[in-house]
């Protein structure tokens, strides 16, 4: 690629910067047609105008190349457009990273398409292509600027999975959980170093060193003490981290009718912060255990309850077990196995909604006796006789 020292396309073309695409368009096709080396012939002049022409049309007419040419006052295929936009925020506010000055600068030892150095520029084959270069610039201090950065700084939250006991998330209680967080260092308290600071031996204190890419050189942070011109050593007992793992029993309060699943946030309870910021908060997961009569769907209580062939066909009251102890519940007359009847306001107090409960609902299951004696059998066949309906008649009409 050719200097692109003091290319100043829109000149070239005889435009403004506010040009159109389509007046970019009438202006290149106007001037070449006065410079096109057919018109021309053996007119280096001309010929060298025109090449300047359609450089310039060539970067102009695509929408990116432009937006890059304009952002950053030059356009290479090595410069990517993330690029381009970091330079131009740098250049609107210099205190955000190091003043950079590309006048006088040439790139024709870098490849305008696949990023590979030419043989020409003997500087660029160490730093590789452009975009290494003006990138690392922009980004490459990052880390260093970080280390500049010691405002508050909140801790991350963290969420565990805590079994509950089947009867504590109906009825409410506590529940204990134990988790690892991260604590202020006590040593350093947070500071991450020890000792009395000192003289960077990078930089000499100044807090800047200097690079060079090509014939370009220019000051950047210091990437070991991040631009402070000062270092400290690390803290023993955090590694340099600020912080320390430690093991903490937490107990927590579980609202009566809590469901398996639900979320109870514990303000302050994650991660430390550093630096004076807030603490995380603890997200528990509540796992609701299981009781071998009752099962909890929602709000609502399930539960299975055998009845003879009498109580299923005579009807009855029977009573049947709930959440508060016994409860009487009507069976009515010709009941099957396997129907389901409901309890309202038998089931668990809602956590969500003040004054409603869930329902119980009771599947009920038609127990058929063992005849160990004549005389039963002999009742069985007389009933047989009355009642000689056949239930299966329907199955096989659906067929």
């Amino acid at each position: 690629m050719p200097s692109t020292q003091n290319k100043d396309y829109y000149g070239t073309l005889g435009i403004k910067k506010t040009a159109s695409t389509e007046d970019i368009r009438k202006a290149f096709r106007k001037l070449a047609r006065k410079y096109h080396p057919d018109v021309n012939p053996g007119d280096k002049k001309a010929e060298e105008k025109f090449k300047e022409i359609s450089e310039a049309n060539d970067v102009l007419s695509d929408e990116k190349k432009r937006k890059i040419y304009d952002q950053v006052g030059f356009y290479s295929d090595q410069i990517d457009p993330a690029t381009a936009e970091a330079y131009a925020r740098q250049q609107a506010n210099p205190r955000q990273g190091p003043p950079v000055d590309f006048g006088g600068f040439d790139f024709s030892g870098f490849s305008t398409g696949g990023g590979q150095p030419s043989s020409s520029g003997s500087g660029s084959a160490s730093w590789g292509s452009f975009r290494d270069i003006f990138s690392g610039i922009f980004t490459g201090n990052e880390q260093g600027a970080q280390r500049r950065a010691r405002g508050p700084e909140p801790g991350t939250d963290l969420e565990y999975q805590a079994p509950v006991e089947f009867w504590t998330a109906i009825r409410g209680g506590n529940a204990r959980i134990e988790i690892h967080r991260q604590e202020v260092c006590p040593t350093c308290h947070g500071q991450a170093s020890s000792g009395a600071p000192m003289q960077c031996p990078e930089c000499g204190g100044t807090g800047q060193v200097t690079q060079m890419g090509g014939r370009m050189k220019f000051n950047i942070p210091c990437p070991r003490c991040g631009g402070s011109g000062r270092i400290t050593d690390a803290c023993p007992t955090c590694h340099g981290e600020g912080l320390v793992q430690r093991t903490e029993s937490i107990e927590f309060r579980i609202k009566a009718g809590t469901r398996d699943g639900q979320r109870i946030r514990l303000q302050g309870k994650g991660n430390s912060g550093l630096n004076g910021g807030a603490p995380g908060d603890l997200y528990v997961v509540v796992r609701a255990g299981t009781h071998p009569v009752f099962t909890r769907i929602g709000d609502d209580i399930h539960l299975t309850v055998p009845v003879t062939i009498a109580e299923a066909a005579l009807g009855a009251k029977v009573d049947v077990p709930t959440i508060e102890g016994r409860a009487q519940l009507r069976i009515p007359p010709g009941t099957q196995s396997g129907q389901k009847l409901r309890m309202r306001e038998r089931g668990v107090e809602s956590a969500a909604v003040q004054g409603q409960r869930g329902d119980q609902i009771v599947t009920v299951s038609v127990v058929v006796p063992q005849l160990n004696d004549e005389r039963s059998r002999e009742i069985i066949r007389e009933f047989a006789k009355l009642n000689n309906q056949d239930p299966r008649v329907t199955l096989f009409d659906k067929l």
